[in-house]
C-alpha cells in the first residue's frame, strides 16, 4: 500500500487500476506488433526490439510523443499513424496515439485522487476511439493492398487473435468506467432528492 493511496477513494483506486491494465495492455499490442512487424522498430535507429518497446514506453509515460509528430496529441497522433503515407515508426506512433488518447480522457493523468472528477463522456469517447483504431488496424492497407501493420491472422495454416483480445480488453474496462460515472451522478442526483424528501427538522432543545 503506497502513501498516496489516503488520499484516494475506492473509486478513485478502481479508476487508477484501469489506466494501469489498459497501459500494460498497450504495452503487451506494442510488443506484439513489433515481433509482427520488424520493421517498423528499425525505423526509430534503435538496437533492437527490446530497446525499441523501453523506448515507446518511456515515450508514454513521460508524455513525449514522437518527434517526428511533435506537437500533435492523442487523436492526431492515432489519425498519421494509420495514415498509408506516413513513412515513421508506424508501431511506437500507433500505440503512443492510443495511450494518450485513454490518458487524455482520465484528465491527463494515469492516477486519480479525490479532488478529481472525470468526465464519463470522454471515457466513453475514447472506448470508441480505440474501437475504430482496432477496426482501422484490420482494414487499412496501403498502396500494394498490403495491410498497414501486420495483426490478427486468420489463414489455413494460422490463427492468431490475440490483438483482438487485447483491444477487446480495453475497451471493456474503458466502457465500465464510464457507466460507472454515469451512475455515480444519477447516484449523487437521487441521494439529493432523497435527502429532501427524508428531511427531518433537528432538535433545539
Amino acid at each position: 500500500m503506497s502513501a498516496d493511496q489516503f488520499a484516494q477513494t475506492d473509486f478513485n483506486r478502481t479508476v487508477t487500476l484501469e489506466v494501469r491494465d489498459n497501459l500494460a495492455s498497450l504495452y503487451a499490442l506494442l510488443d506484439k506488433l513489433y515481433r509482427r512487424n520488424p520493421r517498423e522498430w528499425r525505423k526509430s535507429g534503435v538496437p533492437d526490439h527490446a530497446a525499441a518497446v523501453a523506448r515507446v514506453k518511456h515515450a508514454i509515460e513521460n508524455r513525449v510523443p514522437p518527434a517526428d509528430l511533435s506537437g500533435l496529441h492523442d487523436i492526431q497522433i492515432l489519425a498519421v499513424s494509420l495514415d498509408p503515407g506516413y513513412p515513421g515508426d508506424r508501431v511506437a506512433a500507433f500505440i503512443y496515439g492510443l495511450a494518450d488518447t485513454i490518458i487524455t480522457a482520465h484528465n491527463g493523468k494515469t492516477r486519480l485522487y479525490v479532488s478529481d472528477a472525470l468526465d464519463g463522456q470522454r471515457v466513453y469517447n475514447a472506448a470508441r476511439n480505440v474501437e475504430a483504431a482496432a477496426w482501422l488496424l484490420a482494414t487499412r492497407r496501403n498502396k500494394q493492398g498490403e495491410p498497414l501493420l501486420l495483426a490478427n491472422e486468420m489463414s489455413a495454416t494460422a490463427s492468431n487473435l490475440s490483438f483482438e483480445r487485447e483491444f477487446g480488453a480495453i475497451i471493456g474496462r474503458l466502457d465500465l468506467i464510464a457507466n460507472l460515472l454515469g451512475e455515480n451522478s444519477r447516484r449523487i442526483g437521487i441521494n439529493y432528492a432523497q435527502g429532501l424528501l427524508l428531511f427531518n427538522f433537528l432538535p433545539v432543545r
